[in-house]
């Protein structure tokens, strides 16, 4: 078998050949798992290949891969790798990150891509690149091998997506009702129900989930301040970490009071429990802590907070508020929450959401409009916003929700139901039963601890994150739905926020900036924001021709700074920056690159996109 020794970030691998796996990539994504020449389907889509072992019928692997790789519907068919002491499988994805020496020209630099057929596909900087193996390229392990040994090239690291992380340590939850909760992964229907939803109007969980090749960390803490939990309930009763009721001033909650019961469900949609019983909450294996008993009260408000902040909570769900402009949120509840969000977890903050509200007013509930909350709105199966879900410009977010088909969630057992739209059904809007310690659910009561679920997942990757670069990631991550022109030019919206909450990009991104440091928020950033600051600039004429990427038109030249800032930080890019005026006010148009070709230009879009960075091909020409 061949062995190979490549870099993997600061570490090298010895790699081997796989015995029994090959990659599979077909043309049109035709499902090649169904095909005679499979003996087993692994894994459907690793690094953008099909997992599979071959029906060898006397070949080696090496003659019956050539075999599959002369089929006209196979467009790649590559060897599995595993690393000497893993037995990850590994598989290359046909990229190469090379860094050449730093006195290398970019001339040399192609010639050096021509000597083993590889194409170009992104340029990082002066000396650093991404290109990606053709049909006439050896190998993308041999290429870097053999690139390694040359005297231009400092270092060359393949790309390579491992697989057995998430395929034998991801038990996907069996949970009964799971097929049920369209919010973690919406199919397009409802299972036991003639109703269509569309299809990926959902958080992306589960895609979560298979990223990070878990549920979730055990070490994460989720409070739910609320009242009416059932710590008897199958998905909540295994959880339970230092729960506390402000009313009885003890850890003994009460129950069974028809009147509260809203805590159940909306704990079981953040940390429901992967059982095989019911539901399945976003971040299954969190810790719940229960904190009963919501009050408007100044000192019961600081006692709620300080109890999670002194009892290691890492996030509050709040899924209640109020938008009587009687009870507005005075400085000793504003300074309870900011102290949560700031002081908690050790310093980093804890991190605090609340819901907005289902009053349909172009206003949040006042405490969602804290400036350290994560306020968050409400989506529905079909991706646009709920109607009933507040809006306003404190709005962080939105996360799926009813107002189209509802959410399944926990029911507590005293729980007597709501009636729907004739009275008959109280727990089933269409009257079907799912069990019954279960029921329908929504509101931003339900969007809020799904969101709250999500933190939970983020810090399990990354949990020396802050409070407010996890709200800033959630932004920057989230997907833009309904009508462009619901955005402004930060590409806020006063009912979506800054878009529905993604949790595979959020817990991808929490990953990268654990690889990266926790870089998030940068000097100019908060020099900026504090009103003050000396900056070194380098600015140069650019010509009114090439191609580029538009993020945004501003009207503040301190936005402009953060975002030049951000850019050039993060894509390697020159940022162009267009000065004009529009209604008598200077507007600035921020580009980023300033490309020959257009198709180099797409290629920057593409992997802005995959980083929650949305923006438009931009034709220098027009903006002169």
């Amino acid at each position: 078998m061949g062995k190979y020794t490549i870099h993997s970030g600061k570490s090298v691998l010895n790699l081997k050949k796989s015995r029994k796996f090959v990659g599979i990539k077909t043309k049109k994504n035709k499902d090649f798992s169904k095909s005679n020449d499979v003996k087993k389907s692994v894994y459907k889509n690793l690094g953008g290949f099909q997992i599979v072992e071959l029906n060898k019928d006397g070949e080696s692997l090496d003659q019956k891969l050539d075999d599959v790789r002369r089929r006209r519907d196979v467009e790649v068919g590559t060897h599995v790798y595993v690393a000497d002491g893993s037995k990850r499988p590994l598989i290359p994805t046909g990229e190469i990150y090379i860094v050449f020496q730093s006195n290398t020209n970019e001339e040399e630099q192609l010639l050096a891509l021509d000597e083993f057929k590889l194409e170009l596909i992104e340029r990082r900087a002066s000396n650093k690149i991404i290109a990606k193996v053709t049909k006439n390229s050896p190998n993308p392990i041999k290429v870097a091998n053999l690139m390694e040994k040359a005297s231009l090239v400092k270092m060359a690291e393949p790309d390579m997506d491992a697989l057995l992380d998430h395929y034998a340590d991801l038990i996907m939850p069996d949970d009964a009702l799971l097929d049920h909760e369209w919010h973690l992964r919406n199919s397009g229907f409802v299972v036991d129900f003639d109703k269509r939803l569309k299809k990926g109007a959902d958080a992306k969980v589960i895609d979560a989930w298979e990223k990070i090749g878990s549920l979730g960390s055990r070490e994460i803490v989720v409070a739910v301040i609320d009242n009416g939990f059932d710590l008897t309930h199958p998905d909540l009763k295994d959880k339970v970490y230092k729960p506390y009721d402000l009313w009885t001033q003890s850890s003994n909650l009460e129950q069974g009071d028809p009147r509260f019961t809203h805590g159940t469900p909306c704990a079981s949609v953040a940390v429901g429990a992967s059982n095989g019983y019911g539901i399945t909450g976003a971040a299954p294996n969190a810790r719940f802590m229960p904190v009963s008993g919501t009050s408007f009260s100044a000192r019961a408000t600081e006692e709620m907070f300080d109890y999670c902040i002194n009892n290691g909570a890492d996030i509050i769900s709040c899924s209640w508020g109020t938008t009587d402009s009687a009870f507005t949120l005075n400085p000793l509840k504003e300074e309870a929450i900011a102290k949560a969000a700031r002081e908690g977890r050790n310093g980093k903050g804890c991190i605090v959401l609340y819901a907005v509200g289902n009053d349909d007013l172009d206003y949040v509930s006042f405490y969602s409009a804290h400036p350290d909350v994560i306020a968050v709105a409400a989506s529905t199966s079909q991706d646009v916003h709920a109607t009933y879900s507040n809006r306003g410009r404190e709005v962080t977010l939105c996360a799926p929700s009813n107002g189209d088909w509802p959410i399944t969630a926990a029911r507590a057992w005293w729980d007597e139901g709501v009636s729907w739209e004739t009275g008959e059904y109280r727990y089933w809007r269409d009257g079907q039963s799912r069990g019954d310690k279960y029921k329908h659910f929504g509101g931003t009561s339900s969007s809020c601890p799904l969101v709250a679920g999500i933190c939970a997942l983020v810090l399990s990757v990354n949990p020396e994150l802050t409070a407010k670069q996890v709200k800033e990631l959630l932004c920057r991550t989230a997907d833009k739905i309904g009508s462009p022109a619901d955005y402004d030019s930060n590409g806020h919206s006063r009912k979506y926020g800054h878009g529905r909450v993604n949790a595979a990009r959020a817990v991808q991104e929490a990953m990268r900036l654990k690889d990266a440091g926790n870089v998030v928020t940068s000097e100019v950033e908060e020099h900026v924001g504090s009103g003050r600051g000396l900056f070194r600039f380098n600015v140069e004429r650019q010509v009114s021709k090439g191609w580029g990427i538009q993020i945004g038109a501003f009207a503040e030249y301190g936005n402009v700074l953060i975002q030049a800032e951000k850019l050039q930080r993060t894509f390697s890019a020159p940022v162009v920056v267009n000065i004009n005026e529009l209604n008598g006010k200077t507007v600035y148009k921020v580009v980023v690159g300033a490309f020959s070709a257009k198709t180099e230009a797409k290629k920057l879009q593409g992997h802005m996109k995959e980083l929650g960075v949305n923006g438009f091909l931009r034709n220098l020409k027009d903006l002169a």
